[in-house]
């Protein structure tokens, strides 16, 4: 199975990465950007044949390693 896992910091924390982006974007013509947020994606291959138990894992991974829960929110996609 394949899970693909999307890393983004939780509303009300400031992305000034997502803001250089922002002001780079507007600099080059795309003024109609309002907001920009940069996250990460973590794509991992594993040995599972169950989703439910492979998604149980993926979360466990996420909360202790792959994400900061202080700070950023993940969402998990299984692929089969």
């Amino acid at each position: 199975m394949k899970a693909i896992i999307n890393v983004f910091l939780k509303n009300g924390v400031l992305d000034s990465q997502g803001k250089a982006v922002q002001h780079a974007l507007s600099g080059h013509g795309f003024e109609t950007v309002r907001d920009v947020r940069v996250g990460k994606q973590i794509i991992i291959e594993m040995d599972e044949s169950d989703e439910a138990v492979a998604k149980e894992k993926v979360a466990h991974m996420c909360e202790e390693l792959l994400a900061n829960m202080v700070i950023e929110e993940y969402e998990i996609e299984i692929q089969a």
